[in-house]
């Protein structure tokens, strides 16, 4: 009996290390989020910002579309209460005029919500992880991650960023260190493998 008894026990703690083992494998991590994140080739959306002013008593909301390339960068036409073009790539911030794309000054917190806008969508976890502590949970069908700013500078402008979604982000919260916050939301998501012609012409004008 005491022969057995030491047998199960060590079955037990074996089954429990494979099990530990196997929890870990199974994890939904960084790099899988990332690769998920950066797998489309384009993202459509409509997209709904609702702007929290600590001195207004209800949120200012806007309503556009965007389109999201993975190697070229993201486009967000703004369409309510007013019509404006933004795009977003690693040469900055531009803004449609009469005369075509021009390259825009923003700072502070709006640039930064940009920035971050387009490393979330394109899942580029890599460039997240430079400026912000990650917490990632969930699943690949299901998944929050939480962003802690690392530095004093990013401190002022932001307290945390909560992303969540699946195949591709659907909720972003930027909280910001002064009581306001943003909220976007991503709906009526389409996955497709390449650009349309006007949209190619936006991204590589």
């Amino acid at each position: 009996m005491r022969l057995f008894n030491g047998l199960f026990c060590r079955t037990l703690i074996t089954l429990g290390l494979l099990l530990a083992v196997t929890a870990r494998a199974n994890a939904f991590d960084l790099l899988q989020l990332s690769l998920q994140l950066g797998e489309p080739a384009v993202v459509r959306g409509t997209v709904t910002q609702e702007k929290y002013l600590r001195a207004l008593p209800q949120p200012l909301v806007s309503v556009g579309t965007f389109v999201l390339a993975r190697d070229s960068g993201l486009l967000w036409f703004l369409q309510d209460p007013v019509q404006q073009d933004h795009r977003i790539s690693a040469a900055g911030i531009a803004r449609r005029t009469p005369s075509g794309w021009q390259q825009t000054r923003q700072q502070g917190p709006a640039a930064r919500q940009n920035e971050l806008f387009l490393a979330v969508l394109q899942g580029d976890t890599e460039a997240l992880q430079r400026d912000f502590e990650l917490q990632l949970t969930g699943t690949a069908q299901a998944w929050a991650l939480t962003l802690t700013p690392r530095s004093r500078l990013l401190a002022q402008i932001f307290s945390s960023i909560l992303i969540q979604g699946g195949a591709t982000a659907e909720r972003i919260e930027l909280s910001e260190a002064q009581g306001d916050s943003t909220l976007l939301l991503l709906t009526d998501i389409q996955i497709d493998d390449q650009l349309g012609p006007s949209e190619h012409h936006d991204l590589a004008d």
